[in-house]
C-alpha cells in the first residue's frame, strides 16, 4: 500500500482512507497476496458518506480472527477494516473508501446482494498457490466475452493500454483478484479459460457480458520492465 500522513490509512486501490491511528491499530502498509480466492462474500449496505463511501460486506471464513486495521482482498482491491461485527456465523466487515477508490474499481458498480471475491493476506507460513498480487488495481477491463465450451467457461475481457503492455501468454494476471493464466491475448482484449471450481466458488458465476472487472497486471512483468528501461543508453 502506498504510504499516508498521520490519521490515515493507505488504501491500495489509489486512494487514501480517513482513519484515526489514534484509537484503532497500525496498518499494515504492504500486504501480499495469491489471488486464490477463499469464498464469495455479500455486499450488505453502502452508504456514501461526506468523505467516504461506506461499504459493508458479509464474510464467512475471511472474517474469522479479522480485526480492526487487518486487510482483505475485496474483487482484488487491498482494504482496510474500520468495524467488524458478529452476524450468526458471518462477519459484517466494513470499509472506508475514498471517491477516487470508489471511481477506479468495480466497486462503484456494487449494490446490496452482489457478490464479490474475498481473500486474506498471505502469511509468511502460508501457501503460494497463486501468483504476487498486491491489491493494487491497475485498471478496469469490461467482459466482452463470457460463454460455457464443455464444462469450462471462456472469459474475453477488453483491457486499458496500461494493462495489456503486461499481458503475454502464458503469463498471469489477476481478474476481481483471482489468479488467472492468459490463454490468448489480442491487440485490445485477452482470453481467459475458467475451470467449473473457479466458476463455483468465485463472484464470476454472476458476471455477464458487459460487466466491469477489476485488473492487476503481473508484478514482475513491471519490474522486468522497470530493469530495463534502467539500463537502456540515455
Amino acid at each position: 500500500m502506498e504510504t499516508a500522513g498521520p490519521g490515515f490509512a493507505a488504501d491500495s486501490a489509489g486512494g487514501v482512507n480517513a482513519r484515526s491511528t489514534e484509537s484503532r491499530p497500525a496498518v499494515n502498509l504492504w500486504e501480499m497476496f495469491t489471488g486464490i480466492v477463499e469464498e464469495a462474500g455479500t455486499v450488505e449496505r453502502i452508504r456514501p458518506t461526506a468523505k467516504s463511501v461506506e461499504l459493508t460486506v458479509r464474510a464467512g471464513v475471511t472474517g474469522r480472527g479479522l480485526k480492526i486495521g487487518g486487510s482483505l482482498a475485496v474483487n482484488g482491491c487491498c482494504l482496510t477494516a474500520v468495524k467488524v461485527s458478529a452476524r450468526g456465523q458471518s462477519k459484517l466487515v466494513q470499509f472506508d473508501l475514498l471517491q477516487e477508490t470508489w471511481r477506479l474499481t468495480n466497486l462503484q458498480f456494487a449494490k446490496p446482494g452482489s457478490l464479490v471475491n474475498l481473500e486474506r493476506p498471505l502469511r509468511a507460513d502460508g501457501e503460494f498457490g497463486g501468483h504476487f498480487v498486491t491489491g493494487h488495481i491497475d485498471g478496469l477491463g469490461k467482459i466482452i466475452r463470457w460463454e460455457r465450451t464443455g464444462p469450462d467457461h471462456v472469459l474475453d475481457i477488453a483491457a486499458p493500454p496500461e494493462v495489456m503492455r503486461y499481458v503475454i501468454r502464458k503469463g498471469s494476471i489477476a481478474v476481481d483478484g483471482i489468479s488467472l493464466t492468459v490463454a490468448g491475448v489480442q491487440k485490445k482484449s485477452f482470453r481467459i479459460w475458467i475451470i467449473p471450481h473457479t466458476f463455483e466458488v468465485t463472484a464470476l458465476r454472476a458476471q455477464k457480458t458487459g460487466d466491469a472487472v477489476n485488473l492487476e497486471a503481473d508484478l514482475l512483468g513491471k519490474y522486468a520492465e522497470k530493469f530495463i528501461s534502467a539500463r537502456r543508453p540515455k
